[in-house]
């Protein structure tokens, strides 16, 4: 679910002037391939109950970021009910049962004190705090996160990870998709041709080649960077251009992680 940056209620839905807003179905990735078998281990499905009848449903992305703990995008809560989410760890075919997944019910929802609903305003980022803790199968793993305050160099080469749209038609993907995305500089992204005064310093834009896109149904999810000597979470997919996600000029957007780790361990209580 990447947000819309026309200020659609659709989470998930990737708009270009404005930067967007939420309620979403599926997104998906633009270019992408399918991800092998349980590589991105912290990976989760977040999946919402509308009607509140048992019937959850792909919304976003997240990561695991501790036992009890998953990382996602605020625009990606719906409704401040916990009970009406449920995390998917170790998925990767969303319409099949392969014995791997955890089904778990969130117990509480800890938005960033900064989000206003305007994805412009940044501070898209939000910790679900889970009923039970995500257990050691062989198909999950806790992230590894980046040095606060650290900077992805320009044209550095990252990979989006999630179930969001794979085209503009609207086609969604069963298995968990991938794809290499590279990073664009806060001095190039934030130019006017690009995505000018929408884009903060706490926040990381990757992609832009017209080619290779977060889309609806991607928010929440991660970029994945090797940093470190080691795969790092460096973002959380916030919003894109409306339209066609894969826009030249208008790349990605995610929340910086590394710009909001104090509040991300002060939210572990």
């Amino acid at each position: 679910m990447i947000g819309l940056v026309a200020f659609l209620s659709c989470i998930g839905l990737i708009w270009a002037e404005t930067p967007f807003n939420h309620r979403v179905n599926n997104e998906r990735i633009i270019g992408g391939s399918n991800a092998i078998p349980y590589t991105w281990k912290w990976q989760v499905s977040l999946q919402y109950d509308a009607p509140n009848d048992g019937s959850y449903y792909h919304i976003c992305g997240g990561t695991i970021i501790d036992a009890l703990y998953v990382m996602t995008a605020a625009h990606c809560i719906l409704s401040l009910t916990p009970s009406a989410y449920r995390v998917v760890a170790g998925e990767y075919n969303l319409y099949e049962y392969d014995g791997s997944e955890q089904f778990i019910i969130v117990d509480r929802i800890n938005i960033h004190p900064g989000w206003t609903g305007d994805l412009a305003d940044g501070n898209d980022i939000a910790i679900l705090r889970l009923s039970e803790p995500v257990y050691d199968n062989g198909y999950v793993a806790i992230a590894d996160m980046p040095a606060p305050g650290q900077i992805l160099p320009h044209d550095f080469t990252c990979y989006i990870t999630g179930w969001g749209l794979l085209d503009f038609h609207g086609s969604t993907p069963d298995i968990l998709q991938v794809a290499p995305i590279n990073v664009v500089e806060h001095s190039v992204c934030s130019q006017p041709e690009w995505w000018g005064s929408h884009v903060l310093e706490s926040m990381v834009c990757a992609g832009g080649d017209g080619v290779i896109a977060g889309c609806q149904g991607d928010s929440g999810g991660p970029l994945n960077c090797y940093t470190g000597g080691a795969w790092r979470v460096h973002g959380v997919v916030s919003y894109g251009p409306a339209g066609m996600c894969n826009q030249y000029k208008k790349p990605t957007v995610f929340t910086s992680v590394s710009f909001f780790m104090d509040w991300i361990y002060s939210g572990h209580s």
